[in-house]
């Protein structure tokens, strides 16, 4: 039955063939109320922009680009641009002047779709440079700009149904879909081309672990720019899961009480938010109500799958989950059956902690070359072992290279580069194996364990080899620490830029009775400075002498895409903070 999606656009008939009439099947907020779209609509939508495209002169292989939040406007075009073979070319909202000009040219862009006029300033002024571009429309109202509906309207009055069957008819499964620039850490972004075989395989593979059908619903809040959440999305419409779009950031708490969703995917950084959150809260508890909620946070850190710790722990883990942990469900909406993880490494004991709570919490690791996922923990025999990103997914292979680098093999593998066949044959080797630039292990069951970056691994002026990633995710399980960028590659030991966590600082003086001034002051503070190191040597204690953060330096500011230390998909931009921060970096080694 669902072997027929084999192109993207496949997914709106099989979703109406298969699954029971609903009114949410994609939904977005609009001046504060939840707008719903059923399938009937959406494949209506779809056509009409597939129609309007061809009425303007797309043709198969012209690349129409998207610059917009997650909502479902994004989804009737992505189909419509699908249908007539022409190629979607998502970009993210939160890249730099220098990107958008380089990507616009570089994919030779015909039309642009943004989402309204906070995105459309940051492009209006490079568009006259980029001869490819033949017009621009808006997800929003613009008294000034064509708006989306337009194109719809333009391809209402001009229906080419028999044009548009004999389009579809001509696209395979092994034909070019979708073009993704990776955010990259350095250099101009990588344009990766990937056909319908690849995503669609991926979502397919995944499309096992919800623990739930087509009643349930999913909060998507990571950019649908990115694969990991497209390719999600398509899985959930494959499914027949209902998305719900987040409004933004700020807003996700709020969306996860009023939708109560079965399923989020999410990025590290926000279950370690949402994790020292709540540990703020019960520090703010007292008597009774404290020493209970530590006694369960305790009891949830220490948490092995498949009731390993024995009969007492799930005992005491039950009453737990009934007079605490309840309480961390509610504020996830009370419906939550997984949540899914991916872009960077989790630490383990949000994995374990949120799993005890009761809020099964999966890890996956993957490339945009991939399509993403390579491999991804599940809820099958062997399939979820904390501290690593599972097996690899079906029809995936998986190897490691004589130096540690994790090689993969199979469906999800990119077309390749986009005008790089260089860069192609650099990272696919002529036996088809995917060069990841990661390196890892595979754990005797088959989970695969990733221990680093293989080109952030640096020696020591010792010749001792470091793995940042590991220390940093180590070191960010302070409350004390928001981010942290570990350096000494050809020097005699290990330092690090540390940015603390400010709001936690505050409540921590606030119980201390020291009087808060502004972040950039307080960091002069003696007394700010002792308790930042007790941290530090708090986490050196998980290292060996060669590893530990020997010095430290603090930021006074957080770091951000905005402010440029942060990629799109928040890992952090190694060669851009230590060039901005030289000084500070000058300092450590002194």
């Amino acid at each position: 039955m669902k072997t027929e999606v084999t192109r993207i656009f496949d997914i709106l008939p099989h979703y109406k063939k298969n699954y029971k009439p609903k009114d949410d099947v994609v939904v977005g907020k609009e001046n504060g109320v939840w707008v719903k779209h059923d399938i009937e609509k959406y494949i209506e939508k779809a056509k009409n922009i597939s129609y309007g495209l061809l009425k303007l002169g797309v043709k198969p292989g012209d690349k129409i680009a998207t610059i917009s939040n997650n909502r479902p406007e994004w989804n009737f075009l992505d189909m419509g641009v699908s249908q007539i073979g022409a190629i979607h070319t998502p970009i993210y909202p939160t890249i730099s002047e220098d990107d958008y000009r380089y990507i616009l040219k570089h994919a030779e862009v015909k039309y642009v779709f943004v989402a309204g006029k906070e995105l459309l300033s940051k492009i209006e002024h490079i568009l006259p440079d980029i001869p490819s571009i033949k017009g621009l429309f808006t997800f929003k109202n613009i008294a000034t700009e064509k708006h989306l509906n337009d194109l719809i309207e333009l391809g209402e009055k001009n229906p080419a149904p028999e044009k548009l069957e004999k389009l579809k008819a001509n696209i395979k499964e092994k034909d070019f879909a979708t073009l993704i620039y990776t955010s990259g850490t350095t250099g101009d972004p990588k344009g990766v081309m990937l056909s319908h075989y690849n995503i669609l395989s991926n979502a397919k593979a995944v499309a096992h672990i919800p623990p739930f059908g087509e009643e349930g619903k999913a909060l998507s809040y990571l950019p649908l720019c990115h694969v990991y959440e497209r390719m999600l999305n398509y899985c959930y419409q494959y499914l027949g899961i209902s998305i719900y779009y987040a409004e933004n950031m700020g807003k996700i708490a709020d969306n996860i009480r009023e939708i109560k969703p079965d399923i989020l995917s999410t990025v590290p950084r926000l279950l370690e938010k949402v994790y020292d959150r709540i540990v703020d809260k019960g520090r703010k508890l007292k008597g009774i109500k404290r020493q209970l909620f530590f006694w369960s946070l305790n009891l949830g850190l220490k948490y092995e799958l498949n009731k390993a710790n024995g009969c007492w722990y799930e005992f005491k883990l039950k009453i737990a989950r009934k007079l605490v942990f309840s309480k961390w469900q509610a504020g996830l909406g009370g419906n939550m059956k997984v949540i899914v993880s991916g872009g960077a490494a989790l630490q383990e004991r949000l994995g374990r902690v949120f799993t005890a709570a009761g809020i099964p919490c999966l890890e996956g690791y993957g490339l945009t070359e991939t399509s993403p996922v390579i491999t991804v923990n599940d809820f099958n025999k062997n399939g979820w072992k904390f501290g690593t990103v599972g097996p690899p997914v079906k029809d995936v292979e998986i190897k490691i290279a004589e130096d540690g680098e994790i090689l993969s093999r199979g469906p999800n593998t990119m077309l390749g580069y986009f005008k790089a066949p260089e860069l192609t044959k650099e990272v696919i080797d002529k036996d088809g194996w995917f060069h990841t630039g990661d390196v890892g292990v595979i754990e005797k069951e088959g989970q695969l364990r990733i221990t680093g970056r293989k080109k952030e691994i640096f020696k020591t002026s010792l010749g001792k080899y470091i793995s940042p990633q590991l220390l940093e995710n180590r070191f960010k399980e302070s409350a004390f620490i928001d981010n942290i960028v570990v350096l000494g590659e050809n020097q005699k030991f290990a330092a690090a830029l540390v940015v603390p966590d400010f709001e936690h600082i505050q409540a921590w003086c606030k119980v201390k009775n020291i009087k808060y001034s502004t972040d950039a002051e307080m960091l002069k503070e003696k007394v700010i400075k002792q308790r930042l190191q007790r941290e530090i040597n708090t986490y050196n204690k998980f290292f060996g002498n060669t590893e530990k953060i020997m010095r430290f330096e603090l930021m006074d500011h957080l770091w951000s895409i905005e402010t440029g230390e942060l990629t799109a998909n928040l890992k952090l931009k190694r060669g851009f903070i230590t060039k901005k921060y030289n000084e500070q970096v000058d300092k450590l080694f002194k």
